[in-house]
């Protein structure tokens, strides 16, 4: 650990050494977990690994890290999330769920001991071999019981984890689709990708459970690049934000 004083106020860092590239983390969301955090390694080969990881701040530790589990991850995660507490906290106390994006969705069981079991894998790719891995994923907040994860075969699906099973797949851009986000509420979400664009789409118009091209998002904007992420204001819902090679830009929709 090192503390810097900067007047009356104490700044301070603390380094995990991880045995690997950290390439994927995510907060605990519950509030028992504070300080607890979700690590993935990128090593170039199928063997990946997750670390769970709890800063112990009290005056006895000095600020170490405590690694609680690890766990074993096909391929490297492109992104790893926390579910919501308002998901577990109506279930099971005693269990926590932990999503990763890579080749497939996973979604982990994380018990009151640190023991973590695969709950299962979403997959929509069933009756071929070929595997479009997955670039990213968000969790509803609004209804945690959904995710959305997108790919590079310029599909997005929306998962109801409740039954481990699609709830619709979409053809949502031109080229790879980089990133998903939901806006406020459990309805509008967004995606951007590799051919420039953002756009908007409204779950209620998406009534089929199959794959389809949507034509006529509710919004369609274009940038200059390749849209790498996007992230909605949570407190302004009409408000997203894009970024695209060096730009960030705030849009209002």
């Amino acid at each position: 650990a090192l503390p810097v004083d900067a007047g009356t106020k104490k700044k301070e860092i603390y380094t995990y050494q991880a045995p690997w590239t950290v390439y994927s983390m995510a907060w605990r969301k519950r509030p028992e977990g504070r300080f607890q955090l979700a690590i993935g390694s990128f090593t170039e080969e199928y063997a990946n690994q997750f670390h769970i990881v709890q800063l112990q701040r009290d005056e006895s530790s000095d600020g170490n890290f405590l690694k609680l589990s690890s766990f074993d991850h096909p391929y490297p995660a492109t992104k790893v999330a926390w579910a919501p507490s308002k998901l577990t906290g109506l279930a099971n106390n005693a269990v926590d769920l932990l999503a990763t994006s890579g080749d497939y969705l996973r979604l982990w069981n994380v018990n009151a001991d640190y023991s973590i079991h695969m709950k299962g894998v979403l997959n929509n790719n069933k009756h071929t071999e070929y595997c479009a891995p997955l670039t990213s994923f968000d969790w509803n907040e609004t209804e945690p019981s959904m995710i959305g994860s997108c790919s590079i075969d310029t599909t997005c699906t929306i998962w109801d984890i409740n039954v481990m099973l699609p709830r619709t797949q979409l053809i949502a851009h031109d080229k790879e689709v980089y990133d998903i986000a939901f806006a406020c509420g459990k309805d509008i979400f967004g995606t951007v990708g590799a051919d420039g664009s953002l756009r908007m789409f409204d779950l209620r118009s998406l009534e089929h459970s199959t794959i389809f091209l949507i034509e006529d998002p509710i919004l369609a904007f274009s940038a200059q690049s390749e849209i790498n992420s996007l992230q909605w204001c949570a407190s302004h819902e009409d408000w997203v934000a894009i970024s695209f090679k060096d730009c960030l830009q705030i849009l209002k929709v």
